[in-house]
């Protein structure tokens, strides 16, 4: 990856505090009835936790694809985090697309 160990601390932190910053959306999103957008802010609060976790664990990734299939082969696949937790990240992935890209597909429900 080419970072050296405080430059690798300090991108976890952010990674960390993004995902955090995201979450923190949650509660006035339920309130507000914004389930697409819902779904987006919990995708990406996952997303940017499973890129803190890779990228402390010295894995690169270029795009969510990749962050979903390093995190499956290195952290699911080998026992570290139960399938049902990956299974969780898969899910709000689908549901995050279906939400943001639904007119482009047709699919228009999220649910």
């Amino acid at each position: 990856m080419g970072l050296n160990d405080e430059e690798r601390k300090t991108i976890v932190a952010l990674e960390l505090e993004k995902s955090a910053h995201t979450l923190e959306q949650v509660d006035y999103l339920i309130q507000g009835q914004l389930w697409e957008t819902l779904a987006n802010r919990l995708y990406y609060g996952a997303y940017h936790a499973v890129c803190a976790l890779l990228i402390h664990n010295g894995i690169q990734v270029g795009t969510h694809k990749g962050a979903v299939v390093m995190f499956n082969k290195e952290f699911i696949k080998t026992g570290k985090i139960s399938e049902a937790e990956g299974r969780i990240y898969s899910q709000l992935q689908s549901l995050r697309e279906r939400g943001d890209y639904a007119l482009c597909t047709g699919n228009s429900s999220i649910s």
